[in-house]
């Protein structure tokens, strides 16, 4: 399976060209176009519970779809909000992506979620994470731009839950707050999450819940009449 990651000003699409019997899986709805011939199977993967977990607890699709080449052909994704793809290459390994930011993955990667236990609860966005295990290749996505955190033995990177996009399954990580109550509650930071341990951290530019907080209240509501 060959990629192609075209970034634009505001966002990236993803190209996957599949040779002939080559299969990916993809989150639903993340198809944009393709060429040639395509057999699209649609399902709860990794059955019912599995499914449910995802859709519930990790905010993904409770069905996804496997595209399976017929012959020669490109296959285009994109994330539902604009920012980065990236891809990650997995080597009978783990990675924990956070909700919405998972695109499409060889069907040989189990993808599952992660329950991070009371240390999360008040994390919000970390509460539950989808687990990517296996071997080969994985696309994931950001909303803006995606960096890396590289964090070294003895050190700690503290990022606002809101911003992680991925961590590899090597950190420790527990939630904690900016400060007192008053910070916690009134700052517009929330909560952060410390990493330790070496490993990396990959964090995105803008907060899916801070665009939310800004768009909510200037929606239009139905008067009482």
């Amino acid at each position: 399976m060959n990629y192609e990651i075209t970034h634009r000003p505001s966002y990236a699409q993803l190209a996957l060209s599949l040779e002939r019997g080559e299969s990916v899986r993809a989150e639903g709805g993340a198809m944009v176009s393709h060429t040639g011939n395509l057999d699209v199977e649609t399902n709860a993967e990794g059955g019912l519970l599995k499914s449910l977990s995802r859709s519930v607890l990790g905010g993904e699709s409770f069905f996804m779809n496997t595209f399976t080449a017929t012959d020669d052909t490109t296959l285009k994704l994109a994330p539902a909000l604009s920012g980065d793809v990236q891809h990650h290459e997995l080597a009978d390994e783990t990675l924990y992506v956070q909700s919405t930011s998972f695109i499409a993955s060889d069907p040989a990667i189990d993808v599952d979620t992660k329950f991070g236990g009371g240390k999360t609860f008040f994390g919000g966005e970390g509460l539950f994470l989808l687990k990517l295990s296996g071997t080969g290749p994985a696309f994931i996505s950001s909303y803006g731009a995606i960096d890396e955190i590289h964090v070294e033995s003895g050190e700690t990177a503290v990022v606002d839950t809101g911003h992680i996009v991925a961590f590899e399954e090597s950190l420790d990580f527990s939630i904690q707050k900016v400060g007192g109550i008053k910070s916690t509650l009134f700052s517009g930071e929330g909560l952060v999450c410390e990493f330790t341990g070496e490993g990396t951290v990959w964090t995105q530019t803008r907060s899916p819940d801070a665009f939310l907080s800004w768009l909510i209240p200037k929606l239009p509501t139905q008067s009482s009449n």
